[in-house]
């Protein structure tokens, strides 16, 4: 089984000078997910090359068994150091893909060609998808094979705008995530502000937050096996 993951190129918070990037939890807990599983895993990004982290979520008070086992595993981070270029891979040499959140992907992945072309491929093939925390909103550009928002219809979660709230970034974000998948006639529900919260809609999974990557990614090897 071959995985691919995609990550994030932007490491510019709006225009606030602070830096973003990719979750390193939502990174982290899943590729561990997979591993264990043996499952193969290829990282991509859009520049290729090392994806920039989110700083913020490598503080202690973000920390986690799993951060911390990525941290200290060389082998994970010479992968990291190296993905490949999004425009390089195609679905056809993948069983599924998943996609970490991070605020980064709002500004990048969002509006990238390439990614809304990957996964309007992988769902036309009939391979699950997976998005967690924020990068459900790269879907907001996705169409169905009749020209229909992806989403709309589907039952959807990802960050809530308390979430966002939360952080003190709903004025700095180029979209809220839950506003933009109602927008699209996506059937969005949540959970509890930073509780897990996965939701499966044939073959899209989406996960809310953080905490809900982990359970996110078992669910999609669950979906991989049926």
């Amino acid at each position: 089984m071959k995985i691919l993951m995609v990550l994030t190129s932007h490491d510019q918070l709006g225009d606030t000078g602070r830096k973003t990037g990719f979750w390193l939890e939502e990174l982290a807990a899943p590729y561990y997910v997979f591993k264990d599983a043996g499952v193969e895993i290829v990282m991509a990004s859009p520049k290729g090359g090392q994806p920039p982290l989110d700083p913020k979520s490598a503080e202690p008070s973000f920390q986690t068994d799993l951060t911390r086992r990525f941290e200290a595993d060389a082998a994970a981070n010479v992968q990291l150091a190296a993905t490949v270029r999004l425009d390089s891979v195609s679905q056809a040499d993948f069983d599924t893909v998943f996609y970490p959140g991070g605020h980064g992907p709002m500004w990048d992945l969002a509006e990238d060609r390439n990614s809304i072309a990957l996964i309007e491929s992988f769902l036309g093939a009939g391979k699950p998808v997976a998005l967690v925390c924020h990068a459900p909103g790269v879907l907001r550009h996705a169409r169905t094979p009749d020209g229909k928002p992806l989403v709309e219809g589907r039952k959807v979660t990802g960050f809530t705008n308390t979430e966002e709230e939360g952080v003190g970034l709903t004025k700095v974000v180029p979209f809220l995530v839950e506003d933009e998948l109602k927008a699209k006639g996506g059937l969005y529900s949540k959970g509890v502000d930073w509780g897990s919260y996965v939701v499966i809609d044939g073959l899209l999974i989406t996960g809310q937050n953080p905490a809900s990557s982990g359970p996110a990614a078992k669910t999609l090897l669950r979906a991989l096996a049926r």
